[in-house]
C-alpha cells in the first residue's frame, strides 16, 4: 500500500515543496507539488533522487570508529558520544578550549536545528574557533555590506525589476543569487516575457547569458575592472540618482577620482570588453531606478572578491536601486520576527580585525566569520592555541577546502578528527569517528534556513513557510542520530549548559534575541527545538503546521517606513581599503604571465551539490567526474579531442582533467566544477573518470590570498594545460 505525503526537499538551500510516495515504509518517488503557491510544481533532479539517496547501498547506517588497524568499524552512537566527550574533555583540560574547532559546511544549512545546537555547544565549551564554508565560498557578500553600509529599505525585487545585472552567476543551474531559487526557470521566463533587460558578465555564454540583452564575455578575474569602468561612465555622464546620493551616501567624489584610470579603453585592454558594449551596459543599468545586481561564486572565489561585491553595492547606490518609503516589503518573514524596513541607510561596520585572532597571515575574525582557509595552518602550527580537535558538520573539508594537500596533512595531524556524514566521504576516510546522521525525510523540519538567506538574495521572494514531519523512519536496524542530537549528547556527557537563541543565527541581527535554556535532564524532541528556534516569529509554528503543503503568509501592511528625521547615517562609497585595491589594480601590468596562458574558473553542474550527489547513479548519467570544459579552438591548438586527459598546472600543484569541448566558453579559459576528487593519493589521481579532480589543490592558502578573509585564489587561477602521457 502506498501513501503520499507533503514535505520539502533538503538536498540544497532551495527547499522545494514536494510530494513523497511511501511504500512499505520507504520513499519510492518524489515529485514537485504543482499546487504550491511559490514553487508551482518545481523540483530538480537532486530532489527527485531523494529515494535513491536514502536507500543508497553505501549510506552509513551505523557510526564508525577508526581502529588500531587504520580501518573503520561500526560503533554504537551512544558509545561514540561517550568516547568523544571524554577525549575532548581531556584535550581541553590540557590545552584549553581553543584547541577545539567546529566547521559547518553547506549541507548543514537545510537542517535548522543542527547549526544552532552546534554553535551553542561550542560556545558553552568556551571555544571561539567556529569556521564555516562562507569564507571559502562568497565572503564578499558579508564583508562588502559591512564596509559600505546597508540600505534598511531593502533591495529591489527581481520579479518586478526593469533591469538586472549578473556577474559570474547562472541561477537556473546554481539555484542561487538574484533570481529566486524557487523554480528559477519560471521566474526567469516570466521576467523576460514582461520585458526585463538583463546584463550578464561571464566568460562563458551561460544559460542566463543566452537571454540577456547584453553579455560581456571578459577575461576571468577582471570583474572589478569592468564594474569600476561602468561606475566611471555613470558618474561622468551624470546618469546616477543625484538626489539619493546627496541624502544617503558619502564619498562619491573620492570614488570618482579612484576610478579615473578605468576608461572604456583601459577596460578593453585589461578585460577584453569592447568600449561600446561597456557603454551600453552602464547606460542600461542606470536607465531605471528599479533594478539590481548580484555576483556569483566564481567572482567571489576569484581575486578581490570583496571588491567585486563592494563595487556592485556602489553601483546600486549611485543609481539608487533600492526600495523607498511606501513600497511593500517583499518578505516580512514567517519564522523570524516581523521584518521592519526604513528608507534610510545604516552606517558601515568593521569588515574584519575584531574578535579571535588567527595565528597566521595576520588574519582575524571577519563579517563572514573566521577564515576557513587558515584552519589547516591552525592545526599544523605547534604552540599555544593549536587546534587539536575538529568536528565537521554538513561539510567535506577534503573536497571543499583550498590547498588540498595541506588540508590532508592537517586532517591526519589532528589528535581527534570527527565528522558527521551519510557516507565514507574523503573527509570521513581520515576521521577518527564518523557519526552517521538521519537524512531529510526521516526528520521534521521548517523552512527557516531558506528564509534566513533572504538578505543575501538567495531566500524567499514572499513570506512563505512550511513545516514537514518525518515522512519515513530510518532503515530498520540502523543506529542514526540527528546532528543536533550529537551535540546535545556531548553537552549532557560534558555537563555543559546549552542556551539556544530563537533568532536564527544566520539571519538578520536581532537586538534582544530570545534565549532558551535546554533541559539536559529531559531530552527535547526535534519539534521542541524547532519551537525554540521559532519563538517570537511573525507566524507561530502551530499556524504553519496547519498548512502542510506550505503557504504564503502575506501581510499587506508590511511597507517600507519613512526615514527617521534624526537619521545621519550614510552609505560609504570611498572605503579606504577598497579604493586602495582599485589603485593596486591600476598599477598592475596588463600583460599576463605567458608561462600560464589559461585561467581556470569554477562552475556548477546541475545535478550535484558541491560534493553531494556524485554517488547517485541517476544524477551522474552524463558525467560522474568534473570535465575540464574548454573552447574547441583551444583544444585544436593543443592537439586535443574530447575525452583526452590533460595535466592542469598552477604555480602550486598539478591535477588531471578530462577535456570537454564547449563553444560557449571564451578562448583561454578552463571551466571546471569544484569539490570533486577524493584523497590526494596517486591511486585516486588515476581514477580521473571515476572520481574527477579536486581544483582546490591548485590553490595555495599562503600565497595570492585575500588579506582580510584569507580566501586564496580559487577561481581565475593561472594554469598551463598539456596532454597527460
Amino acid at each position: 500500500m502506498s501513501t503520499i505525503h507533503d514535505s520539502f526537499c533538503r538536498f540544497c538551500h532551495a527547499g522545494c515543496a514536494i510530494k513523497v510516495t511511501v511504500e512499505n515504509g520507504r520513499a519510492v518517488k518524489v515529485i514537485g507539488n504543482k499546487d504550491n503557491p511559490i514553487y508551482h510544481g518545481y523540483t530538480c533532479a537532486k530532489g527527485r533522487a531523494l529515494p535513491e539517496q536514502h536507500a543508497h547501498p553505501e549510506r552509513l547506517l551505523h557510526s564508525q570508529k577508526r581502529g588500531a588497524d587504520g580501518r573503520h568499524h561500526p560503533i554504537a552512537s551512544s558509545q561514540a558520544m561517550d568516547e568523544i566527550a571524554a577525549k575532548i574533555s581531556q584535550i581541553v583540560e590540557r590545552h584549553g578550549p581553543r584547541s577545539v574547532a567546529l566547521y559547518t559546511g553547506t549541507f548543514s544549512l537545510p537542517y535548522p536545528a543542527a547549526t544552532p545546537l552546534a554553535h551553542a555547544w561550542l560556545g558553552s565549551l568556551g571555544s571561539p574557533m567556529l569556521f564555516t564554508s562562507a569564507t571559502i565560498d562568497q565572503p564578499g557578500k558579508m564583508v562588502a555590506p559591512a564596509l559600505h553600509g546597508t540600505w534598511q529599505g531593502g533591495a529591489r525585487d527581481f520579479d518586478t525589476a526593469d533591469v538586472w545585472m549578473f556577474v559570474g552567476a547562472n541561477p537556473t543551474i546554481s539555484k542561487s543569487i538574484g533570481i529566486p531559487c524557487m523554480n528559477p526557470g519560471k521566474h526567469l521566463h516570466d521576467a523576460v516575457a514582461r520585458g526585463i533587460q538583463l546584463i550578464v558578465i561571464d566568460p562563458r555564454r551561460s544559460e542566463l547569458a543566452r537571454v540577456a540583452a547584453i553579455h560581456l564575455q571578459p577575461k576571468p578575474g577582471e570583474d572589478p575592472t569592468i564594474l569600476a569602468g561602468m561606475l566611471r561612465i555613470i558618474l561622468d555622464e551624470g546618469l546616477g540618482d543625484r538626489a539619493f546620493l546627496a541624502e544617503n551616501a558619502r564619498g562619491h567624489e573620492a570614488l570618482r577620482r579612484a576610478i579615473e584610470t578605468f576608461t572604456p579603453e583601459y577596460v578593453e585592454r585589461r578585460a577584453d570588453v569592447r568600449p561600446s558594449d561597456l557603454l551600453r551596459a552602464a547606460r542600461l543599468f542606470a536607465s531605471s531606478k528599479n533594478g539590481g545586481a548580484n555576483a556569483g561564486t566564481g567572482p567571489n572565489m576569484a581575486p578581490r572578491g570583496a571588491l567585486t561585491e563592494y563595487l556592485l553595492l556602489a553601483l546600486k547606490t549611485v543609481c539608487g536601486h533600492y526600495k523607498r518609503a511606501g513600497e511593500r516589503i517583499s518578505n516580512p518573514n514567517v519564522f523570524q520576527p516581523r521584518a521592519r524596513a526604513k528608507a534610510q541607510p545604516s552606517n558601515p561596520t568593521p569588515g574584519w580585525g575584531f574578535g579571535e585572532k588567527i595565528r597566521v597571515r595576520n588574519l582575524s575574525n571577519t563579517a563572514s566569520g573566521l577564515p576557513t582557509a587558515a584552519l589547516a595552518d591552525e592545526i599544523l602550527l605547534p604552540g599555544d592555541g593549536q587546534v587539536r580537535v575538529l568536528i565537521s558538520v554538513g561539510g567535506n573539508p577534503m573536497a571543499a577546502w583550498p590547498d588540498q594537500r595541506k588540508t590532508y596533512e592537517a586532517m591526519k595531524a589532528l589528535e581527534l578528527n570527527i565528522t558527521l556524514d551519510i557516507k565514507m566521504s574523503a573527509t570521513a576516510k581520515v576521521a577518527d569517528y564518523v557519526i552517521a546522521p538521519k537524512l531529510s525525510l526521516e526528520v521534521p523540519s521548517i523552512t527557516l534556513p531558506t528564509e534566513s538567506l533572504t538578505p543575501y538574495a538567495m531566500g524567499y521572494p514572499a513570506p512563505y513557510g512550511q513545516y514537514t514531519p518525518a515522512i519515513v523512519d530510518p532503515p530498520q536496524g540502523s543506529d542514526l542520530v540527528e546532528e543536533w542530537e550529537f551535540f546535545y549528547g556531548l553537552a549532557q556527557r560534558m555537563k555543559l549548559p546549552l542556551s539556544l537563541a530563537a533568532a536564527y543565527e544566520w539571519g538578520p541581527d536581532v537586538a534582544d534575541p530570545i534565549r532558551t535554556e535546554i533541559d539536559l535532564a529531559k531530552k527535547p524532541t526535534t519539534d521542541d527545538v524547532l519551537e525554540i528556534l521559532a519563538k517570537g516569529s511573525r507566524i507561530p509554528l502551530s499556524e504553519v503546521k496547519r498548512h502542510p503543503e506550505g503557504k504564503i503568509f502575506d501581510d499587506p501592511t508590511a511597507i517600507v517606513e519613512p526615514r527617521d528625521p534624526s537619521c545621519t547615517a550614510r552609505l560609504e562609497l570611498a572605503d579606504a581599503t577598497m579604493l586602495g585595491e582599485l589603485a593596486e589594480i591600476a598599477r598592475e601590468p596588463i600583460e599576463r604571465d605567458a608561462a600560464y596562458p589559461f585561467r581556470l574558473v569554477s562552475r556548477r553542474l546541475p545535478d550535484v551539490h558541491n560534493s553531494a550527489g556524485r554517488d547517485i547513479a541517476k544524477l551522474v548519467r552524463k558525467y560522474n567526474y568534473n570535465p575540464a570544459f574548454m573552447n574547441p579552438s583551444d583544444l585544436e591548438n593543443l592537439g586535443l579531442v574530447r575525452g583526452d586527459v590533460v595535466e592542469i598546472t598552477s604555480d602550486h600543484d598539478t591535477i588531471l582533467g578530462v577535456v570537454e569541448p564547449e563553444a560557449e566558453i571564451r578562448r583561454g579559459v578552463v571551466s571546471m566544477p569544484h569539490c570533486f576528487g577524493d584523497l590526494p593519493t596517486q591511486e585516486n589521481e588515476l581514477k580521473i573518470r571515476e572520481l574527477g579532480s579536486n581544483t582546490g589543490r591548485l590553490s595555495s592558502v599562503d600565497r595570492d590570498f585575500d588579506p582580510y578573509t584569507g580566501i586564496p585564489r580559487m577561481s581565475a587561477i593561472p594554469v598551463q594545460v598539456a596532454r597527460h602521457n
